[in-house]
């Protein structure tokens, strides 16, 4: 399941991301506990913990004492604007040269894309 491409707390914190792109987690609902998501992925609490609360410092998931950590409201649309952003800035025009570089053309591959 984890990779080492990447820190796993990294590699949790993109999962939980996916899954609220995903529409899996919606507002308001809560995240599986530190100590659930340590026992069933066989990881350190730290690093379950570490990855939670980069999502807190984003705004996409909160406390709840006593509670856990719960999906906040606009967290999906907040992250698909960001997302869009990373897409366009970072892989779109490594996508452009490569399509470019081998030839295609773009409107063919649209129409085969839709197809």
């Amino acid at each position: 399941m984890w990779n080492d491409n990447a820190p796993i707390y990294r590699q949790l914190k993109d999962k939980v991301i996916g899954m609220m792109l995903d529409g899996l987690l919606r507002p308001g609902d809560a995240l599986p506990s530190v100590r659930q998501i340590a026992a069933d992925y066989q990881l350190n609490p730290i690093t379950v913990s570490r990855a939670y609360q980069e999502l807190v410092d984003e705004t996409l998931v909160e406390k709840r004492r006593g509670l856990g950590m719960y999906v906040t409201d606009g967290a999906r649309d907040k992250l698909l604007a960001s997302e869009r952003e990373r897409f366009l800035r970072e892989e779109w025009p490594a996508m452009l040269e490569r399509i470019r570089r081998l030839g295609l053309d773009l409107e063919a591959l649209l129409q085969r894309g839709a197809a």
